[in-house]
């Protein structure tokens, strides 16, 4: 019983950090990364679509990132998406594909962006929390089925589950503010 719960958790906490990895990947960092369009939603034919089912990525150098979408019609509508998305990118049509051309940042924009990234890792940190909370409840009903020795334990385990998962939280971080202060 105690081990269900406990894999149940460990599944629970990795699709966490699986989740926050995924959010660091969309926040820029001054290089060229596709991850960044993922969250982009194209108004194609009427129908909201996210970009990665239009167009190919390509990264030729590591501040330029090229669209080329299969359907050459489509290239206003995904122009006008990454215009009006919040990353801050001018695209580059030449009527084939379309060029996004990274700036550097600035100081005060990577300051910025390392406090949205610790506050992502901050709701990582409270996701794991939560999952622990949820599964300490559901050993503690099971008091009378079996002995508190096992509750114990399997409360110990819970927590050095929880503090494995929380180290790799600040370990993606650690390695995500390194690359947003890199120039």
């Amino acid at each position: 019983m105690i081990q269900e719960l406990l894999d149940d958790a460990e599944l629970r906490m990795d699709q966490g950090i699986e989740h926050m990895a995924g959010e660091f990947g969309t926040v820029r960092t001054g290089r060229a990364n596709p991850q960044i369009l993922h969250r982009i939603q194209v108004d194609y034919y009427g129908a909201k679509t996210p970009l990665q089912q239009l167009a190919t990525f390509s990264v030729p150098e590591p501040r330029l990132l090229v669209v080329q979408p299969y359907d050459k019609g489509s290239m206003g509508d995904i122009e006008k998406a990454i215009l009006e998305s919040d990353l801050g990118l001018s695209p580059a049509n030449d009527g084939q594909v379309i060029r996004l051309a990274f700036p550097t940042l600035t100081e005060e924009r990577r300051r910025e962006l390392i406090k949205v990234v610790r506050h992502m890792a901050e709701e990582g940190r409270i996701a794991i929390r939560h999952v622990r909370q949820n599964t300490k409840k559901h050993m503690e009903e099971l008091h009378g089925e079996i002995s508190d020795d096992d509750i114990t334990r399997g409360e110990k385990a819970l927590q050095d589950l929880t503090d494995r998962h929380t180290s790799r939280i600040d370990e993606l971080l650690s390695e995500k503010e390194k690359e947003l202060l890199e120039v």
